[in-house]
């Protein structure tokens, strides 16, 4: 069976407790292609039930609930099901698993969470903040994963007293950091105008790239390697490659 939710922890916990004696679910906060005869369940987010879940989960291991919030934010098609099984794995054995790489559910569950943290590791380099004329700073971004928060205390930590945000188009959200405060925001298209002084840093990250660019293919590839095309939409310095 199919069990679908909405993405919300709350929601994929709620989703653990109605699918765990369901030793063929498949669970999805997407899309599912579905075979003919195959039956469907739309489980409906409960509080209650899913904080019952995470008290017991907890009681096993401590830090588990961090697993989870890795786990929901990668951009993987098969997070889900992914997060399933290794919570299952996790209740089955009443204690912590995060150490058997040897088991396929939770060697799944550690390539998801590598993902992610290696995305944060990349954006605290790839992030490419432009002045607005309001004085603070805005960056926009298309991760794979959804760590557009996690990126936040890495910034706030080297200019705490200047606001900014960084926007995640792909996902129409945002993280905003008001000088004092960090909140999320949903966020569908950033209207800005950008100052001159924004502007003189986008020339000079074009002029950066262009002086560390040189013609020779190994050394594109290796340019390539460091910095994925796939990033390359909102980099500056990247706009005439």
């Amino acid at each position: 069976m199919i069990y679908f939710y909405d993405g919300s922890k709350t929601g994929f916990l709620t989703s653990l407790v109605r699918s765990y004696d369901d030793g063929e679910a498949f669970l999805t906060s997407g899309n599912a292609q579905l075979s003919l005869g195959q039956k469907t369940v739309f489980v409906r987010p409960s509080p209650a039930v899913a904080a019952k879940a995470e008290e017991r989960l907890l009681s096993f291991d401590k830090d588990c609930m961090a697993d989870l919030d890795y786990l929901l934010r990668c951009g993987s098609s098969d997070k889900d099901n992914v997060a399933l099984f290794y919570f299952r794995f996790l209740a089955m054995k009443r204690g912590p698993v995060r150490k058997m790489s040897g088991e396929n559910a939770v060697f799944a569950a550690q390539t998801n969470m590598r993902r992610v943290t290696l995305e944060v590791h990349r954006f605290h380099g790839f992030v490419r903040f432009l002045e607005s004329e309001s004085g603070a700073l805005y960056s926009p971004i298309s991760p794979d994963n959804d760590i557009c928060d996690l990126l936040v205390p890495h910034f706030r930590a080297r200019m705490p007293e200047i606001p900014f945000v960084i926007h995640d188009v792909k996902r129409a959200r945002a993280a905003v950091y008001d000088g004092e405060h960090t909140f999320a925001a949903p966020l569908e298209k950033a209207e800005s105008a950008i100052s001159a002084n924004g502007k003189q840093w986008q020339t000079l990250w074009g002029r950066f790239f262009e002086g560390v660019k040189l013609p020779e293919r190994d050394r594109l590839r290796t340019l390539r390697s460091s910095m994925p095309v796939r990033y390359w939409d909102f980099l500056p310095e990247a706009e005439n490659s």
